[in-house]
């Protein structure tokens, strides 16, 4: 029997799986407010908060760090690279730290996997991180050469659903032409066709809806204005963009639960919480062109997907496309699990970044 801890720190929380073997034996959500996360300037800065509080809770669980095998943290901004499990590498740390690829939470799994697991003397891997890219090389650009499309999205969250679809659906994955939608602190919408993410809307600083946390698209001649007034520094532009855009902006809160509940009473937030329903669902009519109309299944994933009312309205608006499946939360606990067990039991050979 294989015991591991996995890792998976999002922008507003942190979520722990303890497992042995395929079993989920325990799981914690670990939540962080705004105004706790704001005290961070950067993501790594975040490292001894987010480990402490992982180990206060495994020590009122009762589970002993020495009884683990493997640490397996999400994958962060790192390079482009293949899809896979990786060894978390003093490399692979280096640029984790460095955010060479942006300031994402998930960059946050692998050093707290390193970190744990060095003083058990266990390995410590990473899974299907943000940056696997897929994408077709004309997905890749954007109008401006030296700004190129590039692949960010929930990698790990979207081929497990998309792949536990296909698994009830009695089908391959490989065969399947679907759009999967991922709603949580970001928003990521990407566009599968025969078990490639042929293109997907960048889900950290890129194009697509707005979020609970980010921006999203805006207008770009404006953006430039803003950065040019002045009024903000460098750092202050990105923070509107990352982390005080979209929920946050409009309503000082990163809770869906919050605005839809808001709502119903408020204008404004009823405002805001049927322009995210509306960028969401042109976001998939974008996908549906890109896979020339023949698509098999919408799925509708991530935290926000609980939302009865949010994937309700998003369902009205698209299922002239094709139907929809609601895979509510996400299966990332599991699917880091596996992707370490495959390497434990010598199926396939851990990746060296």
């Amino acid at each position: 029997m294989i015991k591991s801890l996995i890792i998976n720190p999002g922008s507003t929380s942190t979520k722990l799986g303890i497992f042995e073997d395929e079993t989920l034996i325990s799981e914690e959500t670990l939540r962080h407010t705004t105004e706790e996360i704001s005290r961070f300037d950067k993501i790594v800065d975040q490292l001894e908060f987010r480990k402490k509080m992982i180990l206060d809770f495994l020590a009122g669980a009762g589970q002993e760090l020495g009884t683990f095998d493997v640490i397996v943290g999400r994958g962060g901004l790192l390079k482009p690279i293949p899809s896979g499990t990786y060894s978390v590498t003093d490399k692979l740390i280096e640029d984790l730290k460095n955010a060479v690829g942006g300031e994402h939470a998930s960059n946050l799994g692998g050093i707290l996997a390193r970190t744990i697991a060095d003083e058990i003397g266990v390995p410590a891997f990473i899974v299907d991180p943000v940056v696997v890219d897929e994408l077709d090389d004309v997905a890749r650009l954007s109008g401006v050469p030296e700004l190129p499309r590039v692949s960010v999205f929930h990698a790990l969250n979207q081929k497990a659903v998309a792949k536990r679809y296909a698994a009830e659906s009695g089908k391959s994955y490989d065969e399947l032409s679907l759009i999967v939608v991922h709603m949580g602190g970001g928003v990521s919408v990407g566009a599968h066709k025969n078990g490639r993410v042929v293109d997907v809307f960048n889900a950290l600083s890129g194009d697509g809806a707005f979020s609970p946390e980010r921006a999203g698209a805006v207008p770009p001649a404006a953006l430039v204005d803003m950065c040019f007034s002045g009024k903000y520094t460098h750092s202050e532009v990105k923070k509107k963009l990352i982390g005080n855009g979209g929920f946050n902006a409009y309503l000082g809160t990163n809770d869906a639960r919050e605005v839809y509940s808001r709502s119903l009473e408020d204008k404004q937030a009823k405002l805001v919480f049927d322009a995210f329903v509306y960028q969401v669902s042109k976001d998939i009519g974008a996908m549906a062109a890109v896979l020339s109309g023949k698509v098999d299944q919408i799925i509708l994933t991530g935290g926000i997907a609980y939302g009865k009312q949010v994937t309700s309205d998003i369902t009205d608006k698209v299922s002239f496309i094709a139907p929809v499946t609601v895979y509510p939360g996400e299966d990332e606990l599991l699917a880091l699990a596996e992707g370490a067990l495959r390497v434990l039991r010598g199926e396939e050979e851990a990746k060296i970044y």
